[in-house]
Formats: C-alpha cells, sequence, structure tokens
C-alpha cells in the first residue's frame, strides 16, 4: 500500500466511522451464496488466482487474451462496489492485518512476460487539464491491484465481511479502480493493434540504427509485433 493511500485510508476512514450504523450498511448479508458480499469476494479471489496462475508462465501463448479477460470481470465488481451506497466498517480502527504479503516475485515474472509490450503511456487524471502522460507498466498495475485486493481478501477470511467491503470499496476509488481500468485500456490497445494490424509506433526490437524509411520502419514494427508479441502472447491475426 502506497503512503499516499494510507493518508487517505486514515483520513476516509475517520468520515466514514459512525457511532450509528443503517440497518443496510451495518449487516451485509454475507452467508447466502447469491448476496453481494459473497460474489465480490467470489470475483476478487478469482481475480487473485488467475493472474497468479497466469504468472507462472505455463501457459504464456495465453497470457494477454487471460489478463485483458480477468481485468474486464474485475472491474465489473468495482463497478458494483462503487455504484454502492457508501460502506460503514463495524470498527472505527482497522484490525491489524500485519505485514503485507510480497509481490515481488509476482511482478518480476509479469515484467518478464511482457517485455516487450509492459511500459505503456498512461493520464493520470483526464479531468486534470494538460497533464501530461506518464509511462506505466502493466507488471507493477497488476501487483499493486493483487496488493489491495488480498489486503480486503483477509478481512474477509477472517469474518469480518463489511470490513473488506469497506476496504475493496476505498481502495476502489483511491487506487485499484484506477489502475486496472489503466491496465485494461493498456491491453485492449494491444489486443487491438495486433488484430486490427496496425504496428505500434515504438516497440522494443526496432533497430534504430538502421536508416529506414517510413514504410521500411512501418513494415518492420509490424514484423516485430508479429514475431514478438502475437504469435508469444497468443494473439492471432488475419
Amino acid at each position: 500500500m502506497s503512503d499516499v493511500t494510507e493518508t487517505a485510508h486514515a483520513a476516509v476512514r475517520q468520515h466514514a466511522a459512525a457511532p450509528e450504523h443503517t440497518a443496510s450498511q451495518e449487516r451485509l448479508p454475507d452467508h447466502e451464496p447469491d448476496s453481494f458480499a459473497v460474489q465480490i469476494a467470489d470475483q476478487i479471489e478469482s481475480f487473485i488466482l488467475t493472474v497468479t496462475e497466469v504468472a507462472k508462465g505455463d501457459e504464456p501463448d495465453s497470457a494477454v487474451p487471460f489478463l485483458l479477460l480477468e481485468v474486464s470481470q474485475l472491474l465489473l465488481a468495482g463497478g458494483r462496489l462503487g455504484a454502492h451506497e457508501d460502506i460503514v466498517p463495524d470498527e472505527r480502527y482497522e484490525p491489524d492485518l500485519g505485514p503485507e504479503p510480497d509481490v515481488d516475485d509476482l511482478r518480476i515474472r509479469f515484467a518478464r512476460m511482457l517485455e516487450p509490450i509492459d511500459v505503456y503511456s498512461e493520464v493520470f487524471d483526464p479531468y486534470e487539464p494538460r497533464k501530461a502522460p506518464v509511462a506505466c507498466r502493466i507488471s507493477d498495475d497488476l501487483a499493486d491491484v493483487v496488493t489491495d485486493l488480498r489486503h480486503g481478501l483477509a478481512h474477509y477470511r477472517a469474518g469480518r465481511t463489511s470490513e473488506a467491503l469497506w476496504w475493496w470499496q476505498f481502495s476502489y476509488f483511491s487506487n485499484w479502480g484506477s489502475t486496472a481500468s489503466a491496465t485494461l485500456r493498456a491491453l485492449q490497445s494491444l489486443v487491438a493493434h495486433v488484430r486490427l494490424d496496425q504496428p505500434l509506433q515504438e516497440l522494443d526490437g526496432l533497430d534504430t540504427d538502421e536508416d529506414l524509411g517510413e514504410k521500411d520502419l512501418e513494415e518492420a514494427a509490424g514484423q516485430v509485433m508479429l514475431e514478438e508479441i502475437a504469435g508469444p502472447l497468443g494473439l492471432r491475426t488475419t
């Protein structure tokens, strides 16, 4: 969890905590299979498990399609949390979960797997004028999202359902929602470039020392995309 997220977490929690809760906020159904809490937790746990499996690299040809699907499904859960009324935790202060599980191995595995297309450009806040795009990494984003989701899942598994839902909702607004959305745009853009046969402008593997014309560069970029991205990452071309 970043310092900014921790600061916002403390501030928002103080405002959220109240001596009296409404009935819907105080006791969210968490035992029925069709309850809101169970559905959100299932979607989040499914995302963590699938992303962890993809990172192992056993099926590299399916990596990008799986990630595109899983991030899309996760954002459905995020949308439901975002549209839900403010969730109030039962306790004023968050119970201590101890050290956060290490996600460096996950980050490194994805960085190696996605090396040709790991870095992408993103506008941090589209409503802030004249903001320049910043460089991001899909591998960093996935690791950060998993960290946020695991934090809430630890509360859920400990039986603190309202705590888990509050954390997932808060961190959706403050961190993992925007991070996952940016990752989804990058993955969707990658797939679209390949499927529509539109070469990326900059790719690792192009020899910039060669004196090539625009047409040659376009053909070279397309070839790099086909060999280094489309085939190894399981993206079919027509």
